[in-house]
């Protein structure tokens, strides 16, 4: 069996929680994090999208991180979303979550327009100077940047890359990443993809439904991933039951369906901020009623 490292498993793409009047609750949030981590999540990855990390002032992020590690039990990984418009910018939150006792970061490519090769390559080069592990995370739908197979080898081939969060949903990349760069961890990057891409060899999860059922979600990838038959056969009813549920991971909806997923659970989902509002009657009652359907088959922790 391969050497665990810290973000393999279940890394949660955690949801922030807000109050009210929409301000961060730390105590919630680590309240959250222990929960995950009683649940049989590996870790958490704080300030990443589903995070709303681009609503929050520098201070409000730089302490997410900071409670986040405070919070995560021992051998419970913090991989920090480190993503900015630039390299020095991306740079500064990984030194900040070096600082803070984060384990790894989560790194996307440069975002302020389509960069190319060279540009994403140095980028990724210029975080590395912070010294923690980096997972990159492809993401070209939102990004416009799209770190195909040969590129995401580039980078790890130079040392600045250990891991990657491929978010296209397409798990023929996978085998492609693999015949390239060997050495190069896989983790699955939607929810909706767990099955075929844990089949391919992943080892890990950047996920969005565990926020809401961790329980279940660590089964279903503990099962896709293991290699064993019999467990892929449990693993293909579990993601049948749920991929209704795990697909609004990938909508645009995706943070206030996660949160609204949670509320319906008895967690704390609450509100987000702007430009995010709450969503529309149609919408919420067809999440309301996904997230009832997976509780009444079980899968409701």
């Amino acid at each position: 069996m391969a050497e665990k490292k810290p973000w393999h498993g279940v890394i949660v793409a955690s949801a922030l929680q807000f109050k009210d009047d929409l301000s961060v609750d730390y105590d919630k949030f680590a309240e959250h994090v222990q929960f995950l981590a009683d649940n049989g999540c590996d870790g958490i990855a704080p300030n990443g999208s589903l995070g709303e990390y681009q609503n929050l002032t520098e201070a409000e992020r730089a302490k997410v991180i900071e409670v986040a590690v405070d919070a995560a039990p021992k051998g419970f990984t913090v991989m920090a979303g480190t993503g900015a418009y630039g390299a020095m910018e991306s740079l500064r939150w990984a030194e900040q979550a070096a600082e803070a006792g984060a384990d790894c970061v989560m790194q996307l490519p440069p975002n302020t327009f389509r960069a190319n090769h060279e540009q994403v390559k140095h980028h990724y080069a210029t975080v590395a100077k912070a010294g923690l592990p980096i997972v990159g995370y492809n993401n070209p739908l939102d990004t416009k940047v799209d770190l195909i197979p040969s590129l995401i080898a580039e980078i790890h081939e130079a040392g600045h890359m250990v891991g990657v969060k491929e978010f296209t949903g397409d798990p023929r990349r996978i085998y492609e990443i693999q015949e390239l760069a060997p050495t190069m961890d896989i983790l699955i990057g939607t929810d909706d993809s767990v099955l075929e891409v844990g089949i391919a060899g992943a080892v890990g999860w950047v996920a969005g439904y565990p926020n809401a059922i961790p329980q279940a979600t660590v089964e279903l990838f503990k099962l896709s991933t293991s290699g064993n038959v019999a467990d892929l056969e449990r693993a293909k009813v579990i993601y049948r039951d749920l991929h209704k549920l795990l697909r609004w991971d990938t909508k645009t909806e995706f943070v206030e369906s996660i949160k609204l997923s949670m509320d319906v659970l008895g967690l704390y989902g609450g509100p987000s901020r702007p430009p995010r509002l709450p969503l529309a009657k149609e919408i919420a009652d067809k999440i309301i009623a996904d997230t009832r359907e997976a509780a009444e088959k079980g899968y409701g922790k």
